[in-house]
């Protein structure tokens, strides 16, 4: 391992030669100054104006369903997965799709489990219970799932370039006989309440992914637990920040940040680069939020009234995608009422055919689609308001 001493954690020696890093207990030592202390103030008020007035939204409910996909693809493509976002939604809606089942099938697990983690927080705190049972709905059936999905490692893993050993890793986080010692510090932290929610949330990510608890699927799962943390703690009321973008869009970035914690105590600088996200993930979430309902109501208007129509248009922000059957389903209508309802559609300028032939016909909203799909804008500190 690439770290011979830590300020963040110990290095001990495995039996059979390697060095690992065990993470000190949370929390840690660090420096508040008036840069942090604005970081924070910014993330909090963005955050907050997301929770507030993306509830106020004319439809938040039906917005959640592409914003979490959006946040599954993303954290997905950060571990190697290929599936895009117009793939999923495109197989959501029905169409046959070029692309893997298995990156499809590890995206769609991303949005189970977090819907699942939504549902459960309602009646079991975040604890490592609740973090199997995560891991277990995120790698069933996938690449990984002989990784004994929703248990903890009996062996030891590690970090670097494909190829490399235990002696040679870049990162080896701790050997099978510490790991259960340092969860049991790690779950006491999540209940912890003494420090802002933000910054409890940031050192809790590192924690996970320093601790590296499962054979496979932990950075997505430490992602998972950020949204998890931010409902839990009533800072979001639904699942509308999608943080993998950023990370996704500084990945270098995000994975240096990690290291040089556990190699350096660089700890400022990671709590810096996390509110950074939060607040840039917060201003993004709701500007796209109200530009899609900006589409939404334009097009209502040019609806006049027909009922079908509108609900169509409805469900646009739930999916931009649909076909005559996906309609029929939502819309509970005769065949021939739903491809009169989707000419009209066409002939707006609303929706279009993407796929050739008369036969399973695809249709998509393709302006709403540009706007989930448009690149994370990645700022300074100094250009979010």
């Amino acid at each position: 391992m690439d770290i011979k001493q830590s300020p963040s954690g110990a290095i001990v020696k495995a039996g059979t030669g390697y060095l690992a890093f065990i993470p000190h207990p949370l929390p840690p030592q660090f420096e508040w100054d008036v840069r942090l202390a604005n970081s924070l103030s910014r993330a909090d008020f963005l955050l907050g104006k997301l929770s507030r007035e993306g509830s106020t939204l004319p439809n938040p409910h039906l917005l959640i369903n592409p914003f979490v996909t959006r946040e599954a693809v993303l954290s997905s493509r950060i571990e190697g997965t290929q599936a895009t976002l117009e793939d999923m939604l495109a197989d959501e809606a029905g169409a046959q799709i070029k692309r893997n089942p298995d990156d499809v099938q590890e995206v769609r697990n991303y949005i189970d489990a977090l819907e699942y983690g939504v549902k459960r927080l309602d009646d079991l705190p975040l604890s490592l219970r609740l973090i199997k049972e995560i891991h277990a709905k995120l790698m069933q059936g996938v690449r990984g799932s002989n990784a004994t999905p929703g248990e903890f490692r009996r062996t030891q893993n590690w970090i670097g370039l494909p190829g490399c050993t235990l002696m040679t890793a870049k990162f080896v986080p701790p050997t099978p006989d510490k790991l259960m010692e340092t969860l049991g510090a790690f779950e006491l932290f999540l209940h912890d309440a003494s420090l802002p929610p933000l910054i409890h949330i940031a050192l809790c990510h590192y924690q996970f992914e320093a601790i590296h608890p499962f054979l496979d699927g932990n950075g997505r799962v430490g992602r998972l637990l950020i949204i998890l943390l931010m409902i839990e703690r009533k800072l979001l009321s639904s699942p509308l920040l999608y943080i993998s973008a950023f990370f996704e869009a500084t990945r270098d970035e995000y994975y240096r940040q990690l290291y040089h914690v556990s190699a350096q105590g660089t700890w400022h600088d990671w709590l810096s680069y996390f509110l950074h996200a939060v607040a840039i993930q917060s201003t993004d979430a709701l500007s796209r939020a109200e530009r899609i309902n900006n589409q939404l109501r334009e097009w209502e208007v040019q609806a006049e009234g027909n009922t079908l129509l509108v609900a169509i248009i409805k469900h646009l922000a739930v999916n931009p995608f649909l076909t005559v059957k996906s309609v029929m389903a939502f819309a509970d209508v005769a065949f021939t009422t739903v491809q009169r309802g989707i000419t009209k559609l066409e002939s707006l300028g609303i929706i279009s055919q993407t796929n050739k032939g008369d036969r399973n016909r695809i249709y998509c909203a393709t302006s709403i689609l540009a706007i989930l799909k448009e690149p994370a804008n990645i700022t300074t500190d100094e250009d979010v308001d």
